[in-house]
This record gives C-alpha cells, sequence and structure tokens, in this order.
C-alpha cells in the first residue's frame, strides 16, 4: 500500500461510491461522516410515513468497510479545510492530513431567508428529521382523539406540506393514505378521513423537473387521494399554529417543509466561489477551482451538464460522481491520462403518488400509474444495500398492500420540538 492518503468527507452516496472504486488501488482512505451510518435517502419519506423501520434504510459504515483494511472510518464532524497545509480540521480538535481530499458532504434544508421557520416545519434529511415528523403525525391524531375544542381539533387535523418536488408529492400522497384509508376504524372520537393534506408550490406545477403530462397526472393523482394542491403561491409564515399561504392563513399543527436545500459549508472552508445555494463551482473534473487535489461532489458541488443545465441533486448524480473522481485518482497514481471531463447521464426521474401509483421520466419513455409503480419499487430494492434490507423493505410494501396497514407506527420518543398539550 501506497502513503498516499485520501481523506473523503461524507459517507452518502458520493463518497461511498468513491471509496468503492478505490478498493484495490494501493492507497490509504479515511472516511469521515457526522453520523455512523449510510442513509437510503430516497426512501426517508417511507420512515417519516410510518411505512419503513429506520434499520431499513440505514447501515453502519464501519460494518461496510470490515473486510476493507485500506479504509478508516471516523465518526466526527468537519469544521475547516486548510488547503495550503493539506489537512482537515475536526470539531473534536483532531487533524488530518491528505494528499486528495474529497468533500461529498450533501446539504440541508433551506428557508429562504426565514430559519426561524424550522423548528416548527422540520425538513426530511436525515433520520433525526424522518423520526421527528413521524412522531409529529401520529401524535397529531392521537392529540386531536382528545381535543374538545373542533377549531384545535381541525387544525390537529390539517398536514401541510411545503414543496411540491418528489419529497413533498410522496409525503402528501403517504399521509393522505393514512389518514384516509389505514386509520379510519382506529379512533372512535374523531373521524380521521376528515384530515386535510395540504400542498403548497410557489412555482406553477407540481414535480417541475418532470415533463407537464406527469406533472398533470401527480396531481390529479394526489387530489384524487383528497390533497388540496396550492400551486403559484409562496408561503409567507410559519408558525406552530399554522401557515400564511400568501395572505390566506391556513391553521395546521404539522408542518413539513420540503421547499429547497443549501450546501455544506464546503465552499467557505476552501474559499472557492459558490452558487445561490451555496455549492461549489467545480471545475469539469470535479476538482474545485484552483486545488486540483481537492474534489467536490454530490449536492455539494455545482455541476453543469452538456446541454448546459445544472446536475440535478439525486443519488445517481452523485454516484456517478464519486465512481469519475476513483477513476481520476487511479489514474493519477498510475501515471496514466485522467479521463475526459465528467458527464452526467441521466437515467430518469422517479416518483410516487401513495402506495398504488407512480410516475417515470425516461426522457422518450414516460410511465405512470401502477406498472410505473412497480418499476419504481424494483428499482429501489435493486439499489439497497444488502439482501436482509431488501426482503424486508419488499416484505413491508407486501403487508401494507395486503392487509393496508403500516407496520412502523411507533412513537418511541417524547416529542421534544413543541410543548405538549
Amino acid at each position: 500500500m501506497s502513503d498516499h492518503h485520501v481523506v473523503v468527507v461524507g459517507g452518502g452516496f458520493g463518497g461511498l461510491q468513491l471509496v468503492n472504486g478505490l478498493k484495490g488501488a494501493g492507497v490509504k482512505i479515511t472516511l469521515v461522516d457526522r453520523r455512523n451510518h449510510h442513509l437510503f435517502q430516497p426512501l426517508l419519506y417511507q420512515v417519516a410515513t410510518t411505512i419503513l423501520s429506520t434499520s431499513e434504510i440505514a447501515w453502519p459504515i464501519r460494518r461496510l468497510y470490515a473486510d476493507r483494511p485500506d479504509v478508516t472510518v471516523l465518526l466526527g464532524e468537519v469544521t475547516g479545510v486548510d488547503s495550503d497545509a493539506k489537512t482537515v480540521s475536526l470539531r473534536n480538535g483532531m487533524t488530518l492530513s491528505y494528499d486528495t481530499l474529497v468533500l461529498a458532504t450533501g446539504a440541508t434544508h433551506a428557508y429562504f431567508g426565514h430559519d426561524e421557520w424550522e423548528p416548527v416545519a422540520p425538513g426530511l434529511k436525515t433520520l433525526e428529521d424522518a423520526t421527528t415528523i413521524r412522531r409529529r403525525v401520529l401524535l397529531a391524531f392521537e392529540k386531536a382523539e382528545m381535543e374538545s375544542d373542533p377549531a384545535v381539533r381541525d387544525a390537529l387535523l390539517t398536514f401541510t406540506i411545503v414543496g411540491a418536488g418528489p419529497t413533498g408529492v410522496e409525503l402528501a400522497g403517504i399521509i393522505a393514505e393514512l389518514a384516509h384509508f389505514t386509520l379510519p376504524k382506529e379512533f372512535r372520537n374523531i373521524d380521521t378521513r376528515k384530515t386535510r393534506v395540504v400542498l403548497v408550490e410557489a412555482g406553477p406545477r407540481a414535480l417541475p423537473s418532470f415533463a407537464e403530462e406527469l406533472s398533470a397526472y401527480a396531481e390529479k393523482a394526489l387530489e384524487k387521494l383528497g390533497v388540496e394542491i396550492h400551486l403559484g403561491r409562496a408561503v409567507t409564515e410559519c408558525s406552530a399554529d399554522g401557515v400564511k399561504i400568501g395572505e390566506t392563513f391556513v391553521a395546521s399543527r404539522t408542518i413539513v417543509w420540503a421547499a429547497g436545500v443549501t450546501a455544506s459549508p464546503a465552499a467557505r472552508w476552501l474559499n472557492v466561489p459558490a452558487d445561490r445555494a451555496g455549492r461549489v463551482a467545480v471545475e469539469k473534473g470535479l476538482s474545485a477551482p484552483g486545488l486540483p487535489d481537492v474534489f467536490v461532489i454530490g449536492d455539494t458541488a455545482s455541476v453543469m451538464g452538456e446541454d448546459g443545465k445544472p446536475v440535478p441533486g439525486i443519488a445517481p448524480a452523485a454516484k456517478q460522481q464519486g465512481g469519475y473522481v476513483a477513476k481520476v485518482i487511479r489514474a493519477r497514481l498510475s501515471g496514466k491520462p485522467a479521463p475526459g471531463p465528467f458527464r452526467y447521464r441521466h437515467q430518469g426521474s422517479l416518483a410516487t403518488i401513495g402506495q398504488s401509483a407512480a410516475i417515470i421520466d425516461f426522457g422518450r419513455i414516460k410511465l405512470k400509474g401502477w406498472i410505473a409503480w412497480w418499476i419504481w419499487g424494483l428499482a429501489h430494492i435493486y439499489f439497497l444495500i444488502g439482501t436482509r434490507s431488501r426482503f424486508s423493505v419488499a416484505w413491508s410494501w407486501l403487508w401494507i398492500y395486503l392487509s393496508g396497514q403500516h407496520s412502523a407506527r411507533l412513537i418511541t420518543q417524547r416529542e421534544t420540538m413543541r410543548e405538549e398539550a
């Protein structure tokens, strides 16, 4: 093994693909992440909506590389990078020296200058976010069951999702199905079928990254489930009592934010240019400007495609970038010519609407409805890590299909974000 040290910050799709691509390259790798697990984010909303448990979509990073002596895993938070000294600083005071640095630090929620909304309108990026949202959703029904004031009860039974991208649409569909089909027989003092699910989108249509015909289908499918869709209207206020959509106030005790993201502080660490979302404007080879030994990938990077449009911040893009950078590092170490500029290959966009319909946009081929849902399900099961996870998720989905019952409806922690009634 050579003395070349590759430090990878972030154990998401891009970071893991990079580490996997360097297997057998003869380098020392240190993988740093703030959490001890890799998270399959595309199914995170299913944890938030009681379909899957946390262990079905997350795996300990150490276990993934137990048989890779070239990989050292550290649980830590990066606070800065000194690109002149080629060191990375961790919050615990530890300093790591690197020969090559790869930043795959992801993104977090963006509240467009209203960070004070976060406590009452959590986003969905981590397992903690998912379990927080799940607690709030389930507690809303429990509190409504014991509430004597009709106005308060209606507010408890009103769920607002801000942002109609894939996450917002998927959350809205599952919450509506939970309220209208799964829970009605379980409560005595409330009719959960009267639950309001409000989906707010500032743009002109839901799922704007999809073809218009698929967006229209998704909107109709959501409305069929009872979801109220507000298009072309921005949220102007969020509070513990509800939201303002334009000038209209909607009393809602459960709000979920799915409207935007902002990148990690990687650009600030490196002192390099960033776009409006804080993403590093990388070179064509995915290195940071002026720093050939520092690569930035995934949601942390602003990458332009061959069509002049930004590469989307989705898992396949991050994996392709991780694989590409691994090839670049291998070429440098072996003295071979570097591969050409990074080229993103779009493999299609997918989104579900509840547990019975989905849309898929492969470009020329567009699918919707039941067959799209099956393809969506098979694709996600295929990309899960490990046979046990694939079997477990498939069984959970089959059980819901046959019984109509969600299997992860446990309130296991006290709700800490709001005062208990």
